[in-house]
């Protein structure tokens, strides 16, 4: 096969793969990050495609504008005045197959094979498989406990990359935030420089600890940056809809990209779940996704309290679907993950989160496991991970 020189150093979604193996119901897993089930309004969803079909059939099942429905599109502005305060008009709001279709048309829009892209460390997968794809040159910034290192975020500023990536609430794998502090800084920052922000925020709504902090757009005028969004984690993943919002120049670019790449997501998807906003409180619905998120994250965070060695360091996030733990000197979670496989307990292994090989850290998800299932499988997870820790090869 004569295939393209892009594919050659882009590898298979490691996250994908490992939830292949999780398949098996037997398997306890905290790898994949899924919003839980248990909260999809499956009913209410079959009421308003209904009515979708009924009033307006036709429209919903015909193709349509690529950038969006707009009365979705109103609603994602309203959203954004009433929560945040955020003037972003309607016109500057595309609508995407899901944020990883924001992420591909950000890549083909911006990148060329070479340029540099910082990321955070450690990142999010999705983003880095997107980059990849294009050739970019990773560049990253350590994450601490107030967000990003705004040190060497300015020294990576100074090579001029084209996009700095950030997940600023409740980051994708660590569950780390930027307070508020931090997320003005980083606009002063981009505001400096030729770099275009490319903040991601499918989590921000998700918050069941602390005090909501605004995203970074609040502070940086939206033709530095762009700002994605998604309702995968407070509706529905399985409808692929998200959306992303930039100015007027480089709106007109993505707007090309998605014409040549799908035309416009799903009409019909948007109109359902445009129907199901329109007739149901979505701040109430999303208030249960957070006691419940909350009330398992902090059944996690105990159990990991007794299960794991003290040894073993983790976030503790405000919100969000995930925790991070890093290992000490000696353990790499690759070695620990295969234990774990055997007495049928999953994870993800930190090596793909991270451009560099680093291998000494791993992401837990809490939002898709029941507390029985949260309690069993951090002890299983305790065991594999004290084996580890006597094993003789660490000893040596």
């Amino acid at each position: 096969m004569r295939l393209s020189a892009r594919m050659s150093n882009v590898h298979r979604s490691y996250i994908r793969e490992i939830l292949k193996v999780t398949q098996n119901p037997e398997i306890i897993s905290f790898a994949g990050g899924l919003p839980s089930p248990d909260h999809f309004p499956a009913e209410v969803f079959a009421r308003a495609a209904a009515e979708v079909l009924a009033d307006s059939g036709p429209q919903a099942l015909q193709y349509s504008i690529t950038e969006g429905h707009p009365p979705l599109r109103e609603f994602i502005s309203r959203r954004y005045k009433e929560k945040w305060g955020l003037d972003i008009p309607a016109e500057e709001i595309l609508i995407t197959t899901g944020s990883q279709q924001g992420l591909d048309l950000m890549a083909k829009v911006m990148l060329d094979v070479g340029d540099a892209v910082i990321i955070e460390r450690p990142g999010y997968l999705g983003a880095i498989q997107a980059f990849s794809l294009f050739g970019a040159n990773f560049l990253t910034a350590d994450l601490g406990p107030r967000g990003v290192d705004l040190a060497q975020l300015a020294r990576r500023l100074k090579d001029r990359p084209k996009i700095f990536y950030a997940v600023p609430s409740f980051q994708n794998p660590s569950g780390a935030t930027y307070d508020a502090d931090t997320r003005r800084q980083v606009a002063r920052l981009i505001e400096q420089s030729d770099t275009i922000l490319l903040e991601d925020n499918p989590y921000g709504e998700l918050r069941f600890k602390g005090q909501d902090v605004p995203p970074i757009r609040a502070f940086l005028d939206g033709s530095h940056m762009a700002l994605m969004g998604s309702f995968s984690k407070i509706a529905s993943p399985g409808l692929r809809i998200g959306w992303i919002t930039t100015g007027p120049e480089l709106m007109h670019k993505l707007v090309t990209a998605k014409q040549a790449s799908d035309l416009h997501t799903s009409i019909f998807a948007q109109s359902v779940l445009y129907r199901f906003l329109e007739t149901n409180d979505l701040d109430a619905h999303i208030a249960v996704i957070k006691k419940t998120y909350g009330q398992r994250r902090d059944l996690m965070v105990d159990a990991i309290g007794r299960y794991f060695p003290e040894e073993v360091r983790h976030t503790e996030p405000e919100g969000g679907m995930f925790l991070w733990c890093e290992l000490p000197g000696g353990v790499g979670a690759q070695e620990v993950f295969a234990k774990a496989i055997e007495r049928k307990v999953a994870f993800v292994p930190g090596l793909p989160f991270f451009v560099d090989g680093t291998d000494n850290a791993f992401r837990l998800n809490f939002s898709n496991s029941t507390p029985e299932r949260i309690e069993e499988g951090i002890k299983r997870l305790g065991t594999c991970l004290k084996e580890a820790f006597a094993s003789p090869c660490r000893a040596a």
